[in-house]
């Protein structure tokens, strides 16, 4: 931990969050709770780092406790501490919450330490040396320089954990969009189609005309919620499964953790293991059967190596369109983008950060 090397020299210097929550004399206060939250005190405690109280946003604050500490209102907190450090511990792209936590910033100390969403490690000082060759190759190989300076800005904030290194990176997804050129004839395969709501947003995008959406969602509840939601599109235009995606057609257990975030493995608690089921797994190539595909949507909740793998024949073949997200796992941001090169070099590939706290919205494009 400590400084790292691996970044621009006007950015420098770089100080990891964990080392600032180590070494800081101010009482630290954790801001929300759940599964974030858990994290994020999970590796502060193996380092000896305690907080000093948690808060929530004034709505969310009813009396109750989380860890052992009563949840209090900002109000309360500034009553009983002159000065101290906020650690943002939930994800939010709501713009009156991005608000809120500015509001904060501007009087606070705060950071948004970065963690996986799934599996394990931390993307450090110690990641970015270990992975130096990768990164240089990745520079190299982005189609222009504002995915450059966005990959710059997104390992400066996972090892500074200062939001404002993330938030100089944000962009609308309108933009890059308007690059991709979607069109009104696609064949779009969206995987991890959760309820419909992706493949509205591409309804609306298109205005209703394409060829063909494929709509892949593994939970259960998800894909019913889906099949309700898209009813008026005929099954000749839509193919939804409910199963997952996968390197190749097996069977995988399933652990619905509610919402988007259900999995396939990596950190199951004994809880969600109890909500597990066997489900059927596909390879995009298998579910697509030789035929082309024009436009690949991947947020597969941890599973993006996987799904690429086993798109591989479609990828070297047609040369669809893809916005894979990059931040499920710690080494997605440097691995996933490097793997899409090694299946076709032909493509330009751009990484964009969307409004979001942590970078949970950040993609790369191929085009």
């Amino acid at each position: 931990m400590g400084e790292t090397s691996l970044v621009p020299e006007r950015h420098r210097p770089v100080v990891d969050v964990w080392t600032r929550l180590a070494e800081t004399k101010k009482p630290i206060i954790m801001y929300g709770m759940g599964d974030g939250a858990e994290k994020i005190l999970a590796v502060m405690e193996s380092l000896g780092i305690k907080p000093a109280d948690f808060m929530a946003s004034d709505e969310f604050v009813r009396g109750h406790s989380f860890k052992g500490y009563r949840v209090k209102k900002l109000s309360e907190i500034e009553e009983l501490y002159k000065d101290f450090i906020v650690v943002i511990c939930f994800g939010t792209a709501l713009p009156d919450v991005l608000d809120r936590i500015e509001q904060i910033r501007e009087k606070y100390e705060t950071y948004a330490p970065d963690v996986p969403v799934i599996g394990d490690g931390l993307f450090d000082g110690d990641y970015i040396s270990d992975h130096e060759f990768e990164i240089m190759t990745l520079k190299s190989i982005l189609a222009d320089q504002e995915s450059k300076e966005c990959l710059d800005a997104l390992m400066r904030y996972r090892i500074s954990g200062d939001i404002g290194d993330l938030r100089s990176c944000e962009t609308p997804q309108s933009d890059i969009l308007d690059m991709m050129k979607i069109g009104y004839n696609e064949t779009y395969v969206d995987l991890g189609a959760y309820s419909g709501d992706t493949v509205e947003a591409f309804l609306k995008l298109t205005g209703k005309r394409f060829n063909k959406i494929y709509a892949i969602e593994p939970d259960r509840r998800n894909y019913s919620k889906l099949r309700r939601r898209l009813y008026y599109i005929s099954g000749a235009l839509l193919d939804a499964r409910n199963i997952a995606v996968w390197s190749s057609d097996t069977k995988l257990m399933f652990y619905n953790k509610s919402g988007r975030n259900s999995s396939f493995t990596d950190n199951i608690s004994e809880e969600t293991k109890g909500r597990g089921y066997e489900t059927d797994a596909k390879s995009v190539d298998s579910i697509l059967g030789g035929k082309p595909a024009t436009l690949i949507k991947y947020d597969v909740e941890g599973s993006e190596k996987e799904a690429l793998i086993g798109t591989e024949q479609t990828i070297r073949t047609y040369k669809p369109k893809l916005i894979v997200s990059l931040y499920h796992r710690v080494q997605d941001l440097i691995e996933l983008p490097l793997l899409v090169h090694e299946m076709n070099p032909e493509y330009k590939l751009y990484i964009r950060h969307h409004p979001y706290v942590p970078a949970w919205d950040t993609n790369l494009y191929c085009i």
